[in-house]
């Protein structure tokens, strides 16, 4: 009888815990497996987005070269004011500037 007592105890803990919804039954199998993959599909649409995102977009400025910034140069009050970019690369960019009031220049 005293042998008898813990595998009572353990089989209605067993019911108990299938009954509360902790043990899953057989039946659940089918809806676990479809939510698996409607989680499955929405990381991959994720990663699709995020793949997007790091691509570079083809509304870059192609006179822009790739690449660090090295150093800028600006000139006011010449015959030429601009903005001079020095890419890391070796290449320049210029942007013509103009006085837009007392101390105020907008390049571009």
């Amino acid at each position: 009888m005293q042998r008898l007592i813990p595998l009572i105890c353990l089989g209605l803990t067993s019911i108990g815990l299938t009954s509360c919804g902790l043990v899953s039954s057989s039946g659940d199998q089918p809806n676990a497996s479809a939510s698996i993959k409607q989680l499955e599909q929405r990381i991959n649409q994720l990663e699709r987005e995020l793949q997007q995102i790091k691509l570079p977009g083809g509304d870059a400025d192609s006179k822009t070269p790739a690449g660090p910034l090295r150093s800028l140069t600006l000139r006011i009050g010449t015959e030429d004011d601009r903005l001079r970019m020095y890419w890391a690369d070796g290449q320049t960019s210029n942007l013509i500037c103009s006085q837009e009031g007392k101390g105020v220049w907008a390049c571009g």
